[in-house]
């Protein structure tokens, strides 16, 4: 016999979400749902109406298979391994700036760039040949100039005093057009900034260690090949290698992630339920500002223990099995965070986050997406339909709630035609208008909605029948409206497997 989902059903017009209560569901019927844009808070199951909300809210999934951490992600990730392996670190500076382009643009230097740099101190590091090819190019420049009239030189005894200041590595430029007692003190540096300096400084290391590599190339040429240096491998660590990364024995701290059943909860949730609804209280009050009284015990359990989702344990699924989890990250033997989520036939969902707020210098948001995210990676080695990592809602209208675009590839669910389309694709559309229907085919509808509204199932007077049994008893001229706004927003498949509830 095939299993159902019950409802009660109602729905809020004044802030353009429509609304129900879930009492039982099937983790493919949530799946199903979630792919025409619901969420579940609890057990309570909501679906922005797209056109009428103020910031309307995208649904956007993840594809962790193709995904490849950024510059920043990896930063929380080296974050986080420096500090379990050396203890604290500097809270006061745990938000470095990341790389800027200029320095990538040092690192990808090749030998040409030495040339355009004009650095008098590289010359020393290459063969006499070079150096005097190179020199001729200066003095064919400085003719050159002198032609056109120009009133700037380059002077090398001025770069060379530059360099030993500390000043930046570009040509030197020393003008001789303006009077003695006009203009800027010449004969002193510009003042500039000590972040500006270190970094002209690391750009010129980082040359000079270019121009000697080329020497060594230029010596070596006609040499055989089984003598030359062998090329790095530029492979990218996958994100594993960098999450996993071996610790020393002496390591300062322990990291351990748990994953445990919510719902029903297993003996480790109930174990743990109150050190966890402690993180989550002080979590609500120092970050998001909540009175003592207000983050209580049954709005905890409410908000993210409590879950309609059936735990299912099919052969071919994970070995935890499927429905609502908390997974727990345990430092030194204590939770200092909790990610709730949903292990789904197609994806982890993720549903919510707290953490300790003693511990926001370890970008914990950042770090525990990148933990699920591999975590799904996991989940897909032994169910391979399981591939996708939903991280709720995208707001592009909300500059703040534009990170969740930041972990690609991704896709955004179109709100009219429930298809996927590449993030990439859509931002130039949400730039200009707040809602967008993404499926550029004008010929494209909704091929899940309600096709024959008589096969909707209700359940009515503690029995289930279809709606076409059921509005032979109804004399409510409204209500046949109401069934079919409900099946169109759950879809066909969904409306016949999961019971309506009706009065």
């Amino acid at each position: 016999m095939q299993r159902s989902t019950r409802f009660t059903c109602f729905c809020l017009w004044s802030t353009g979400i429509k609304g129900m209560w879930a009492h039982s569901m099937t983790v493919q019927d949530y799946q199903d749902l979630i792919d025409r844009g619901w969420r579940r808070s609890g057990t309570y199951v909501y679906k922005p109406v797209m056109n009428q909300t103020c910031c309307p809210q995208y649904t956007i999934r993840c594809h962790p298979l193709q995904f490849q951490p950024s510059k920043s992600h990896k930063k929380v990730l080296k974050k986080m391994l420096k500090f379990l392996a050396k203890g604290e670190i500097s809270k006061d500076n745990c938000e470095d700036e990341p790389m800027d382009s200029t320095m990538e643009d040092a690192v990808a230097g090749d030998f040409a760039l030495i040339n355009k740099l004009d650095i008098k101190c590289d010359l020393k590091t290459l063969s006499s040949d070079l150096k005097g090819s190179i020199e001729s190019e200066e003095k064919k420049k400085e003719k050159n100039l002198k032609k056109e009239g120009s009133k700037e030189l380059i002077h090398p005894q001025a770069i060379e005093e530059k360099l030993g200041s500390g000043e930046p590595s570009h040509s030197i430029k020393v003008h001789i057009g303006p009077k003695p007692g006009k203009g800027a003190d010449l004969s002193k540096p510009p003042c500039r900034k000590a972040k500006e300096m270190r970094k002209e400084r690391k750009r010129l290391k980082l040359m000079q260690q270019n121009a000697a590599g080329a020497f060594e190339g230029f010596q070596a040429q006609g040499q055989p090949a089984s003598l030359l240096p062998k090329a790095k491998s530029n492979q990218p660590k996958s994100l594993e290698d960098l999450i996993f990364e071996s610790l020393p024995e002496n390591a300062s701290h322990k990291l351990e992630v748990r994953v445990v059943r919510s719902s029903p909860p297993s003996p480790q949730f109930k174990a743990t339920f109150q050190e966890s609804y402690q993180v989550y209280k002080r979590y609500q009050m120092v970050i998001h500002k909540d009175p003592p009284d207000k983050p209580t015990v049954s709005q905890f359990t409410r908000f993210l223990c409590s879950s309609p989702l059936e735990a299912e344990h099919p052969a071919n699924g994970p070995e935890c099995g499927y429905g609502s989890f908390h997974q727990q990250y345990w430092l030194d033997g204590k939770i200092i965070a909790v990610g709730v989520i949903d292990i789904l036939p197609y994806c982890v969902s993720s549903v919510y986050l707290y953490y300790d707020p003693d511990y926001s210098f370890l970008s914990l948001g950042v770090y525990s997406a990148l933990r699920e995210i591999a975590f799904t990676r996991q989940l897909h080695e032994k169910t391979s339909q399981l591939s996708y990592y939903y991280m709720g809602f995208y707001i592009h209208s909300c500059p703040k709630m534009r990170y969740k675009g930041q972990y690609r590839p991704s896709d955004l669910l179109c709100p009219e035609t429930y298809v996927w389309v590449p993030i990439e694709q859509c931002l130039p559309s949400l730039d200009n208008s707040k809602y967008c229907r993404f499926n550029q085919d004008p010929q494209a509808v909704d091929e899940g909605r309600c096709k024959d509204l008589d096969r909707v199932r209700v359940f009515h007077r503690r029995a289930a029948m279809p709606y076409g049994v059921y509005k032979n008893h109804q004399e409510d001229p409204s209500e046949e409206a109401t069934v079919l706004e409900y099946a169109n927003l759950v879809g066909q498949k969904c409306s016949e497997r999961m019971l309506l509830f009706r009065q």
